[in-house]
């Protein structure tokens, strides 16, 4: 894969690494969920709640889980960047690997349920949760607002994913998604 691609996988490592010891584990993941549930004000045993729990249960034991090489029950940030360059190698395959958690995301931080994403329910959700300050939340908002609607709707919210996890655009808007990367 491509140095961009190891930059943008270690600052998402950054952001799932929610107590900073430098591993992710399944507690991490499902405090990652916790996180957006807490952010939006979903109560822990909601409907929503519990698919997103689920699907990160499942984004884990599928996606995470198996790239823990040497078998610590922990993923390190090379493990994870080595489990990722080799995993997300077709996009084709989004609809099976990140689809699902991004729907689950989506209708979080589309708060007022409208079915569209707007500057402050994103500004919200990716500072308060995913620690990108206000300004930066505020300029990448603006860069995957493609159609300049002042929302991102489903689509444009499934093109950011997937041109985050597996793009090589070094001038791609979604690549600073999870935080401004240097590169």
């Amino acid at each position: 894969m491509t140095a961009l691609q190891d930059l943008k996988y270690g600052q998402w490592f950054r952001g799932a690494d929610v107590d900073g010891d430098g591993f992710i584990i399944q507690e991490d993941v499902r405090m990652m969920s916790a996180r957006y549930i807490d952010a939006r004000g979903t109560a822990p045993d909601s409907a929503t709640a519990r698919l997103l729990t689920e699907q990160m249960d499942g984004f884990w034991t599928n996606v995470i889980a198996p790239m823990d090489q040497d078998g610590d029950g922990k993923v390190d940030l090379r493990e994870m960047t080595e489990g990722f360059n080799g995993v997300l190698t077709d996009p084709a395959l989004y609809p099976q690997q990140i689809a699902p958690v991004t729907d689950c995301f989506f209708d979080l931080v589309d708060l007022n349920a409208d079915g569209k994403i707007d500057q402050a329910e994103f500004q919200q959700m990716f500072d308060s949760v995913a620690g990108v300050p206000g300004e930066e939340c505020a300029e990448i908002f603006a860069a995957l607002d493609r159609d300049g609607s002042g929302a991102l709707d489903r689509a444009e919210f499934h093109q950011a994913l997937a041109e985050f996890f597996y793009g090589n655009d070094p001038d791609a808007p979604a690549n600073h998604l999870f935080g401004r990367i240097a590169g």
